[in-house]
């Protein structure tokens, strides 16, 4: 069945791991200790706490403390890669402040704005799936070193869509998307979420850039860049 729709992971597949853990993170972690003071009494950041409060301490009232220990927690968070949603709500805030005011500038590998112009062209539906908020994904596309590259995107997904490891996420996708999962094409450098993506009938191919190589065990398609993925999928 021909693609109709490619759908890309960001870290490892457009953009550098790197950039994301020696450039986003140490900066959420420099900034969330001023972003929670400085915003305390906004209300979408009282219910994102609020909201982190009950599934980390169910059925504990909140305590005067409550700041201090919900810091304490992201921090952790961050420290440890955790795929919180309230996490990545805050970090999403602080990177917006980075991005709009030209500190950052979002990394994408140098090939990646030729091949999402010439899959548009080719009639193809670009989307984004990743960890990171649907917010922190548009401004990272919005202010690439490429320019802005979201006026490619046809749309984002988080993980309030579901994990990225579950193959319901990416039946989600594709009913959400109004695409069937055979004309799907998901690229991503991780191979369980390749695997959940296989499962729920998406394509898949596996980007091995720099000198990654291929897991044991997997044997499904890889490309060491978007090139790689042209040449296999859409000559």
């Amino acid at each position: 069945m021909k693609i109709q729709a490619v759908v890309c992971d960001i870290e490892g597949t457009t953009s550098s791991i790197s950039f994301v853990h020696r450039v986003l993170f140490p900066l959420s972690l420099e900034r969330m200790h001023d972003y929670l003071r400085e915003n305390a009494a906004d209300r979408e950041l009282k219910a994102q706490l609020a909201e982190l409060w009950v599934r980390l301490f169910p059925g504990q009232p909140q305590s005067a403390d409550m700041p201090e220990i919900l810091e304490r927690k992201l921090v952790e968070f961050i420290q440890n890669d955790v795929k919180d949603t309230t996490l990545k709500w805050v970090q999403g805030k602080i990177w917006k402040q980075a991005f709009e005011s030209g500190v950052v500038k979002g990394h994408v590998y140098p090939e990646v704005a030729g091949f999402f112009e010439r899959w548009i062209s080719q009639g193809m539906s670009l989307y984004i799936y990743s960890s990171g908020s649907v917010e922190a994904q548009q401004l990272l596309f919005r202010h690439s070193q490429a320019g802005d590259l979201t006026r490619f995107l046809r749309g984002y997904f988080d993980t309030t869509t579901g994990p990225k490891r579950e193959t319901d996420s990416y039946r989600s996708i594709a009913k959400s998307i109004g695409v069937e999962p055979a004309s799907i094409l998901f690229l991503s450098d991780i191979t369980a979420e390749l695997d959940a993506a296989q499962t729920a009938g998406f394509k898949t191919c596996l980007l091995l850039r720099g000198a990654a190589a291929t897991p044991a065990g997997y044997t499904g398609p890889t490309a060491a860049d978007f090139a790689g993925v042209h040449q296999q999928f859409f000559l």
